[in-house]
């Protein structure tokens, strides 16, 4: 994955500062914007990455942000004056992953910078992981889920024959087909795939 930076700040030194900081970094992408509102109008295209975000800004504040942003792929860090705790918390439940007082130090900074790259990509493999499963139980007819979900509630292809009206059989090749869509050759594969895509609760 690209690691990629977005300064989001609307005080000139402050952007110019946080770049040349990361600069001495050679596998960062940096971005800067100088306003919420300049950086919402890309965000739908920009890629993946840690958002270093200013509080308090004309138009579009960082609390505006987070909220635009939540549940796509951004980490937001937030940054604040010194001790403000209220605000710093204020971010957190509007879902900021950690703060950063002012001035910052490189050494912390970066260690922020990691653990928000660790949870990024963390939460883009998972998600890349519900995708392929939800691939997967897609290609499902109906009658091969009402058998995967007879064969994961525990009960027989002849319970299951009978429930579906079908013959014992019948839900033999059913079995099979939903084992070679899924592409896999256990029943235990096949629930972990059924579980990782939601279709049943745990």
């Amino acid at each position: 994955m690209t690691r990629t930076v977005y300064i989001v700040d609307d005080d000139d030194a402050v952007r110019a500062s946080l770049h040349s900081l990361l600069s001495v970094r050679s596998d960062l992408i940096i971005r800067s914007y100088r306003s919420g509102d300049a950086f919402l109008e890309e965000a739908g295209d920009l890629d993946p990455g840690v958002v270093l975000l200013d509080f308090h800004m004309p138009g579009s504040t960082g609390l505006d942000v987070l909220e635009s942003i939540q549940g796509r792929e951004f980490a937001a860090i937030i940054l604040t004056g010194q001790g403000n705790v209220a605000l710093a918390v204020q971010a957190m439940k509007a879902g900021a992953l950690d703060f950063m007082e002012k001035p910052y130090e490189a050494e912390a900074l970066m260690q922020v910078l990691e653990r928000a790259f660790a949870t990024l990509e963390e939460s883009s493999e998972t998600s890349a992981r519900l995708d392929a499963a939800k691939g997967k139980i897609a290609k499902l007819s109906p009658r091969e889920t009402d058998v995967l979900k007879g064969l994961i509630e525990g009960r027989s292809n002849k319970v299951i024959a009978y429930e579906l009206d079908i013959s014992p059989r019948t839900v033999e090749i059913y079995r099979a087909n939903l084992m070679e869509k899924l592409e896999v050759r256990s029943l235990s594969e096949a629930l972990r795939i059924a579980f990782a895509a939601g279709l049943f609760k745990a």
